[in-house]
């Protein structure tokens, strides 16, 4: 599948992503303050992102291996998204219901570029041969 392929599915699955954080980050903000909110929806949308991306976006069999790793993946995201929420909700004014919406946005290329490197990689590392002697 070609690079160009797995970052339309990349995006169709960051949209279906986006709409279970949104949903769940609205269920949540009505008993709980917004960042506690952002960090919950975060979590639980990161486990459907990662079967999703699995199989639909680069079509790899999920382990157990990919999936501890895939939380790399969603790190700079979610120093990103938080920070920008942060940013954007105490110091800019904005609304708490939009401002995940807006700060998502700035972390999808760097998203993606971690994800296909760690849903790709082998599971286990090729094996070096010995050295020839002499």
């Amino acid at each position: 599948m070609s690079v160009t392929a797995q970052i339309a599915r990349f995006a169709l699955v960051g949209v279906v992503n986006t709409g279970t954080y949104y949903g769940c980050y609205l269920l949540l903000l009505r008993g709980l303050p917004y960042i506690a909110a952002h960090v919950l929806a975060f979590a639980l949308s990161m486990v459907g992102s990662f079967f999703l991306n699995s199989y639909f976006t680069y079509r790899t069999r999920p382990t157990w291996r990919k999936f501890l790793l895939f939380p790399l993946t969603n790190a700079a995201n979610f120093v990103i998204t938080t920070g920008g929420v942060y940013l954007l909700v105490d110091l800019a004014g904005f609304s708490d219901r939009y401002a995940p919406l807006v700060a998502a946005a700035a972390a999808i290329p760097l998203t993606f570029v971690v994800s296909r490197t760690i849903m790709l990689r082998p599971d286990t590392p090729p094996r070096k041969r010995p050295e020839p002697v002499g």
